[in-house]
């Protein structure tokens, strides 16, 4: 069962902890990096000795006395409590019972399930759900709470970008068709940006790539000035990108004019395909 606790690993763990440490008073601080939910409130003296978070993954929930699951996808998290000798499990399941139904949360499960001898608590509010499954280790009760917000992945690149992305990771370079300019200019055209956040996509999704970001161009005109106009609107397509996020530090420009062409100049589709974007891998 996904995210939820293991018994076998579960002892381990305890068994590697002295007793005192169990044996907390409140106030005493909970694990580092961790932080009750602010969905519900936790029991006072219960501490959090384990936690985890995810922005995106699949998690189980038990929905019947049988133990079936529910797999839930979104984003969510998981934290694991220990409570003083002195709270009793029914005192915990009827405290988290009731607080959860204050805030308001419908019972989808609630009590014993089919091997597992202590309760559980299931709970829905809309997209929002709350899992939670008692548990002990001798005298020790514990509990695991896991919160999950049901949504859909955010899809973070396109079928284009992903292309790009293979391309650039199997060759080293990738030639870029699309990023426009004004005649003789280096000014961006606005039919650019499905390309440039396609670029900027490969780059937020790999960030320890560094890229060289080339400008070329055909032949028409003086060399002299497509070495100089190509510098400039490689420089364009860099600034566009730091402008949205990407550290300057990743990228450097070249500006190659008219001496590298891949078609023939001698032809409107040869000098369209000279006239390029390149990435180069670093």
């Amino acid at each position: 069962m996904a995210n939820m606790m293991r018994p076998t690993a579960f002892l381990v763990f305890l068994l590697a902890m002295s007793v005192p440490a169990w044996a907390q008073e409140p106030g005493e601080p909970d694990a580092e990096g961790c932080k009750p939910s602010p969905l519900v409130s936790r029991m006072t003296g219960c501490q959090i000795y384990e936690c985890s978070a995810k922005d995106f993954d699949a998690w189980d929930v038990v929905i019947n006395k049988a133990g079936e699951t529910k797999s839930l996808e979104g984003s969510g998290d998981h934290s694991k409590f220990a409570c003083p000798a002195t709270v009793s499990h029914l005192q915990l399941q009827r405290n988290l019972e009731a607080a959860l139904q204050k805030a308001g949360y419908r019972a989808v499960f609630a009590g014993r399930y089919e091997g597992h001898d202590r309760a559980a608590i299931t709970v829905q509010k809309g997209a929002q759900w709350i899992f939670v499954q008692l548990t002990d280790f001798n005298e020790f009760p514990v509990y695991e709470q896991t919160t999950v917000l049901v949504k859909q992945m955010a899809q973070e690149m396109s079928a284009t970008a992903q292309a790009m992305s293979d391309a650039i990771a199997k060759s080293g370079k990738l030639d870029v068709y699309g990023i426009t300019f004004a005649t003789g200019q280096a000014a961006i055209t606005p039919a650019s940006d499905a390309v440039l956040n396609d670029v900027l996509a490969v780059l937020t999704a790999n960030p320890d790539w560094r890229l060289r970001i080339e400008g070329h161009t055909d032949n028409v005109g003086d060399k002299a000035a497509n070495l100089k106009l190509s510098n400039a609107r490689a420089a364009a397509v860099a600034a566009w990108l730091t402008g949205r996020g990407i550290d300057a530090t990743r990228l450097t420009t070249a500006g190659l004019g008219d001496t590298q062409p891949v078609g023939e100049n001698t032809t409107e589709d040869g000098r369209a395909r000279n006239r390029r974007v390149v990435l180069v891998k670093q």
